[in-house]
């Protein structure tokens, strides 16, 4: 009885895979190039990267809070400018 070969000793090893030859390779031009509609389409970019966004908020502050904040600077302006009065007088 002969015996087996251990598991991890492999007794053929494989035969590297030789290159094709260029000549015979189907797709190649001359040069080595690769013709018009040999290779797929390019992926588009990020354009399908996530999903749709349906709601897109509209850039900048709304109205209301920026009326709040220029009203609040105009009350501070004007305590202090009465209060800059009071003193003087």
């Amino acid at each position: 009885m002969t015996p087996s070969p251990h598991p991890d000793q492999n007794p053929d090893p494989p035969e590297p895979i030789p290159d094709p030859d260029p000549r015979e390779t189907t797709g190649l031009e001359p040069g080595g190039s690769v013709p018009p509609g040999e290779t797929p389409p390019a992926e588009s970019s990020m354009s399908g990267a996530g999903p749709h966004e349906t709601h897109n908020p509209s850039k900048g502050w709304a109205k209301g809070p920026l009326a709040l904040i220029i009203g609040l600077a105009v009350l501070f302006a004007a305590f202090f400018l009465v209060y800059a009065i009071v003193l003087w007088l």
